[in-house]
């Protein structure tokens, strides 16, 4: 793939940000090079080969940029991302000559007038964005029986670890070609989003580490909404070292997205002071098995591995002991009206190319050819669309009061405080909806495989602003675990 001498295929398709800059740094690797190595891989394995199918669109100006990049390395300060070919989940906002749609047909004329909070980070950080990933469609709140990884614009994103055995919405979602393509080694570094285990299922469905920060940590102002109480974005890499990095350069406060305030004092621009070797040592954990979801039997075998690798946690000093995480109703109505509202205020803000301003518009849109573009139905967005737009709705306060008190409150915080832990331990993303109604972080680290090959994820969360011990607990676990190997594609 016309690569530099010296440089092995593998060896620089599962290379870190920190070994690929000091191959910039030698000599033996450029921007230039690295992108079109990406781009040869998307061509030979997204769009050809297993057709892994997790990009929408490829950024016509990436190697004009990396070339840029090249010529000015050395000559400036270089941030963290300097050079890094970043892929973007496609609800996020992007100045360049790429629509964002959320996967949807309604949208494939959205062309932004300006860079999201994260991708304006991320340029600042010297990245260069590389594309778009596909999606489950409206962020998986379209239609209940579709498949995580479809939309009606992009297709079915497939598992990298088993396209042709594994059925369709094994790749976990909304995040869906966000996780693929980096487990499938499409780019350095992904961007996923996250309302409720749109980060944490996909990162573990495909042996990777995804971080859903605290709500709050990431401003969400140019992305396209869901839930104005659960969304987020967050890294999703191939090492807890990675999303470290990745994490640091995406926080800060930002006026237009009124609850990063809350992060001020709180957040970080380098959270690599805590990749800590020995995070584990000391650490009170607590785990709830009730949380574990399947047949009889897949339980079983999710439960032996998890147990294994609590044994490893055990031994690098940890104190790993079951709990019982309360547990309460939580609300669904909540996300119905908040998206109605949310939603339509996005819309009525979009270019004059894109011809749905509401909510309303896009059913009718839909309804137009619905065998296109409808092929699983759109039951949430019309429960969504009968729901009151105002968020002053009684019934709406009442449902929210009720899930943050249930999520923190009565939920982690007691079970936490009860038990004198440092973090609750799950597998991949179940469990997930609880710190996503608190809107607490979450991390998920490779933890194996099962017996047909479907990647595990262990999962650590806590409560809000934690995400340096969560760090800790989970860079100690990969250190000396080492359990991701890369999918083979042919």
């Amino acid at each position: 793939m016309n690569l530099p001498a010296g440089i092995g295929t593998l060896q620089l398709e599962e290379a870190t940000i920190a070994q690929i800059h000091e191959a910039f740094k030698t000599g033996k690797l450029t921007s230039v090079q690295l992108v079109q190595m990406y781009l040869d891989r998307i061509e030979a394995y997204d769009k050809n080969g297993p057709k892994i199918n997790s990009i929408l669109a490829i950024n016509p100006d990436a190697l004009k940029i990396a070339a840029e990049m090249d010529v000015a390395r050395g000559k400036e300060v270089q941030g963290p991302l300097f050079g890094i070919p970043v892929l973007l989940k496609d609800n996020i906002e992007t100045k360049d000559n790429m629509p964002t749609t959320a996967g949807t047909i309604a949208l494939k004329d959205n062309y932004a007038n300006e860079d999201s909070w994260v991708a304006k980070k991320l340029r600042e950080a010297g990245a260069i964005i590389l594309g778009k990933a596909n999606m489950s469609e409206w962020a998986y709140f379209m239609a209940d029986g579709a498949p995580s990884g479809y939309s009606g614009l992009g297709g079915q994103v497939l598992c990298p670890y088993g396209p042709e055995t594994f059925e369709a919405g094994t790749v976990g979602g909304s995040s869906s070609g966000s996780g693929a393509s980096i487990a499938s080694n499409f780019a350095s570094v992904a961007i996923g989003t996250e309302t409720s285990g749109s980060i944490l299922s996909p990162a573990s469905a495909n042996s990777i580490v995804g971080i859903k920060p605290t709500v709050g940590l990431i401003s969400r102002s140019g992305i396209i909404p869901l839930s104005e109480s659960q969304d987020t974005a967050g890294p999703m890499a191939r090492t807890v070292s990675d999303a470290a990095i990745t994490l640091g350069v995406l926080t800060g406060v930002d006026p237009t997205d009124s609850i990063t305030a809350e992060s001020e004092g709180k957040a970080l621009t380098d959270y690599t002071k805590y990749l800590n070797l020995d995070g584990l040592k000391g650490a009170r954990i607590g785990v709830d098995y009730n949380f574990f979801y399947g047949t009889d039997e897949e339980k079983a075998e999710l439960k032996q591995i998890i147990q294994e690798q609590i044994e490893v946690m055990k031994s690098l000093g940890a104190s790993v002991e079951e709990v019982t995480i309360p547990k309460h109703e939580l609300s669904a109505d909540v996300l119905f009206y908040e998206f109605k509202h949310n939603v339509n205020d996005y819309l009525k803000k979009t270019p004059e190319t894109v011809k749905v301003k509401t909510l309303e518009d896009v059913i009718k849109f839909n309804e137009e050819d619905p065998d296109v573009r409808m092929k699983f139905g759109q039951a949430l967005l019309v429960e969504s669309q009968n729901k009151s737009e105002s968020l002053d709705d009684p019934n709406y306060h009442e449902q929210r009061a009720n899930d943050i008190k249930y999520s923190r409150e009565l939920g982690i915080d007691q079970v936490m405080a009860e038990n004198n832990l440092d973090a609750l331990l799950f597998v991949n993303n179940f469990g997930a909806a609880l710190p996503a109604k608190a809107g607490y972080p979450s991390i998920t680290v490779p933890a194996g495989y099962t017996n047909s090959g479907m990647p595990v994820g262990v999962t650590f969360s806590a409560k809000a602003y934690s995400e340096p011990k969560l760090i800790e607990l989970a860079y100690s676990y990969e250190h000396h675990t080492k359990k991701r190997a890369a999918p083979t594609l042919r």
